[in-house]
């Protein structure tokens, strides 16, 4: 009897040993291997952002930093999350600017960018630049709605990146597998808002529990997980939905709404024109050729503000031309 028993723990000490080796060497094999999936890398999602169960992920407020794409530029967020001044809510009429890593700001110095060059020809107005990188038109509209009690605008301008946002608007997953919000197209022809509360990205995972971090087999296991738990899912194209919700939510609210489209949409233009929503044509203006993006270049940033203030002034929100107000 004492035999079998010994046989008995010897059999399982022996198997105990060969799935501990088994294991150790198939975490050697994927850290040998440096499988992208299983990298804790860094998207244009993680430099100063959090996960955000509404919105996907979001600016942490606050936060000085430094982040390096085509080049190496500096980055400081306000309290509301926003890389922009602190902004305090008074009598002061504000021209919110809406929109992706376009408006944030990618591969620009804060002072560089269109927002910023605006403000002394603006003297009237307090201008935010309320951009995220990596937004879609309907983390952008969930974002506005999230901001709205704290600045009141007197105008919306949503910067639309054609180069991306229609992606962004049809899917639940985008870029590093992040997860984010999405609008489904109900039988009526509504909008459904889905995906909430939004599940964690597994790079989130490899950044903030120890295991997952330390030890790649379990970075595999979690992958998987999360990709059989929370599939990527496909609606139909949204966006011009998006843009009569925003507009509505907008004017509802006693202010303006206008547009600029980033690159050419001729579809968006259409639907624009159609529903006398003002709006700017970017398309042209100096972006880098590397990096995350065709992000526009200081030069852009003068020629983006050029357009926007003609915008603005056609639109007979602010007073004057671009000529003028260079004189």
């Amino acid at each position: 009897m004492k035999h079998r028993t010994g046989d008995v723990f010897r059999s399982i000490g022996q198997s105990l040993l060969i799935a501990l080796v088994t294991l150790a060497a198939l975490e050697v094999v994927l850290r040998v291997a440096d499988f992208r999936e299983l990298r804790d890398t860094v998207s244009e999602q993680a430099p100063g952002y959090e996960y955000d169960a509404e919105l996907g992920w979001a600016p942490v407020p606050n936060l000085s930093s430094e982040m390096t794409t085509f080049r190496t530029t500096h980055f400081k967020h306000n309290s509301l999350g926003l890389r922009d001044a602190e902004f305090t809510l008074d009598a002061k009429p504000t021209i919110m600017f809406l929109g992706d890593s376009f408006v944030w700001g990618l591969d620009s110095e804060a002072d560089e960018r269109f927002s910023e060059l605006l403000k002394p020809r603006l003297p009237a107005y307090k201008i935010l630049a309320a951009g995220v990188a990596g937004y879609g038109t309907d983390q952008e509209y969930l974002l506005l709605k999230r901001l709205w009690p704290k600045v009141r605008p007197a105008v919306v301008v949503l910067v639309f990146c054609a180069e991306n946002d229609r992606l962004d608007n049809v899917t639940n997953v985008r870029y590093a597998n992040y997860h984010k919000p999405y609008f489904a197209t109900r039988p009526d022809g509504s909008l459904a808002l889905m995906g909430e509360p939004v599940p964690k990205s597994h790079l989130l995972y490899y950044r903030d529990d120890w295991l997952v971090r330390n030890l790649w087999l379990a970075r595999l296991a979690t992958n998987v997980y999360v990709r059989l738990r929370h599939p990527p899912v496909f609606v139909p194209d949204p966006t011009e939905k998006l843009m009569g919700m925003i507009r509505e939510f907008v004017e509802s609210n006693g202010a303006r709404f206008l547009v600029a489209i980033q690159y050419h949409d001729a579809a968006l233009a259409a639907y624009l024109e159609s529903n006398r929503i003002p709006f700017a044509k970017l398309e042209g203006a100096p972006h880098y050729t590397a990096g995350w993006g065709p992000h526009w270049t200081p030069e852009g940033h003068r020629v983006v503000a050029d357009r926007i203030f003609n915008l603005l002034s056609e639109n007979h929100i602010v007073g004057g031309s671009t000529a003028a107000q260079n004189r």
